[in-house]
């Protein structure tokens, strides 16, 4: 993306949208971050991220919703903001103009929509149509929209393409998200809406959420607890380290799709599936500790293997992510065991 624009991204305090705020800011954009800070998993991460990025929040009572607070040191500025909320989001696309959005916001987590269904359709499905409503009457180059590589369900042909079918979720959470994509694709279709979709696969790296399992490992690890192993081990996922991550993201700003309808859809994963098993000792290797296991069962809404073919989008941009396991597990045990990370006690 050129120097210069104005970027939204939604979920600015979250771990993808963290990491593409900084770097885009990095690269000259001027970057309007929103985010709930719901209380979903430790706000302290979120208001530490938002630190980094020049915000200055001891709590989240320090950002009341709907304030706008300037950064310290990057042309970077952070607005508490519910992306469901019509009238807040309409008034700030009417104020900012955006060049383009980065829409990261979403209610995360396949186990939790068993337990709060209600939050995932609010934030995935209406809090993406206010977005979309809003692009439609304030037009955007461009809006990418984070979907999942959960869409592709209980799916046996690997890797996992673009064009393979995704008619059977297996979770809420996946629902909500191929939900998301049929919507860009109408959104497209009716008015034309450059709308790009990214079909994440396991993302890890520092800053990473304390929901995922590099998170509940590493913890569990250092504190001499098990940690909970589903399916006996017996799983693989194309874990993809973030910087590679939002290297991919931000190429595919710059990259509009054209024609009748405007619509893409593109794998960002590794491209690489790592056993499960094979992750837990380069962490272990990495903690130089042994971990415990407890060994489960499969749990509901989750698949044996994710593996994405990264074809598409290496053909579009270039992509080729370049972080080993071990070298990610290493960056990330590191900084998990900095004083930047609040949870580390």
């Amino acid at each position: 993306m050129e120097n210069g624009k104005k970027i939204l991204v939604t979920g600015a305090a979250g771990f993808i949208g963290y990491h593409v705020a900084r770097l885009l800011t990095d690269r000259g954009c001027e970057v309007a971050g929103i985010d709930s800070l719901n209380d979903y998993y430790d706000v302290r991460l979120k208001l530490a991220r938002l630190r980094a990025l020049g915000i200055d929040a001891a709590e989240p009572g320090d950002l009341p919703e709907g304030s706008i607070r300037e950064s310290a040191h990057r042309p970077f500025r952070f607005v508490r903001q519910r992306i469901e909320e019509r009238e807040g989001m309409e008034a700030l696309f009417a104020r900012e103009r955006f060049d383009a959005v980065v829409h990261l916001a979403a209610q995360a987590g396949v186990r939790y929509s068993l337990e709060n269904p209600y939050a995932y359709v609010e934030s995935n499905i209406l809090g993406f149509v206010t977005l979309l409503e809003c692009c439609r009457r304030h037009p955007v180059r461009h809006c990418l929209y984070a979907s999942s590589s959960s869409v592709y369900g209980a799916n046996t042909k690997v890797p996992f393409a673009e064009e393979d079918p995704v008619e059977e979720p297996v979770s809420l959470y996946a629902a909500t998200k191929r939900a998301d994509e049929l919507l860009a694709g109408v959104y497209a279709r009716l008015y034309r809406i450059p709308l790009t979709g990214l079909r994440f696969f396991t993302v890890y790296g520092p800053w990473g959420r304390p929901d995922m399992a590099p998170m509940l490992f590493t913890r569990a690890i250092l504190a001499g607890e098990p940690i909970r192993v589903f399916n006996g081990g017996e799983m693989e996922r194309d874990f993809t380290f973030v910087d590679d991550i939002v290297e991919g993201v931000v190429r595919l700003l710059g990259e509009s799709p054209e024609g009748e309808v405007p619509a893409a859809l593109y794998n960002i994963g590794c491209g690489h599936p790592v056993p499960l098993m094979e992750f837990i000792h380069t962490l272990e290797r990495a903690l130089g500790r042994t971990a415990r296991l407890e060994l489960l069962p499969m749990q509901a809404g989750d698949v044996p293997r994710t593996w994405a073919d990264t074809a598409r989008l290496e053909h579009r941009t270039g992509y080729a992510p370049r972080t080993t396991l071990e070298r990610g597990i290493d960056r990330f045990v590191r900084w998990y065991l900095s004083p930047e990370n609040p949870l580390r006690g």
